[in-house]
């Protein structure tokens, strides 16, 4: 229920920064939700990437941009009509899959799971079957993972005019010669 009632105060909350932080316990729910489940491991990731990694982040993002929120929600009532038409449309499609569920219960069969064998942890269990069952996926998904980011600093990088730049080559070239200059203060004369 808290889950619920933090992920909707997620979308309802005036002030992004509450709406951030509400995010944060919204995850931190769900993660409880994955231990109660027995899935330690996927409660682990999503606490440490998502609340350790997105959210804060989001949170500085916020919190550092100068965003003018009253421009932005100047514009609510034009996109009004198209967003009720989509929640309609959604709570249509829960409202079905719900009433699928109570009247056909073989409709739906849940994904049963391979059985953990004895003395293994879910943690171990999974990593054997990523690095070995799936190795090449999880290798594949982490090249295009590189990919993107490599391809986000590139795109993001911008050659400013005024801003010092570090030249490793002219350091690495430079004589003592050049590099230190050596200065006889007299005493009282330094400043």
């Amino acid at each position: 229920m808290v889950l619920i009632i933090s992920a909707t105060m997620v979308i309802i909350a005036r002030n992004p920064v509450h709406s951030v932080l509400f995010l944060i316990v919204t995850f931190f729910n769900a993660a409880a939700l994955f231990v109660l489940l027995g899935a330690e491991f996927l409660a682990m990731i999503l606490v440490v990437v998502y609340v350790g990694a997105v959210a804060v982040l989001f949170l500085f993002v916020v919190m550092m941009l100068d965003i003018d929120f009253v421009a932005l929600r100047s514009g609510f009532m034009n996109y009004l009509p198209l967003g009720s038409i989509l929640a309609f449309i959604l709570v249509c499609e829960f409202v079905y899959a719900i009433l699928l569920s109570s009247f056909a219960p073989g409709a739906a069969q849940p994904v049963r799971a391979l059985p953990v064998p004895e003395g293994v942890s879910n943690t171990e269990a999974l990593g054997r079957i990523l690095y070995t069952d799936y190795i090449f996926y999880f290798q594949t998904a982490g090249m295009i993972l590189l990919v993107a980011m490599i391809g986000a600093i590139v795109l993001t990088l911008r050659h400013r005019p005024g801003v010092k730049r570090q030249s490793i080559s002219r350091q690495i070239a430079r004589e003592r010669a050049t590099a230190i200059e050596m200065v006889d203060v007299e005493p009282g004369q330094g400043s």
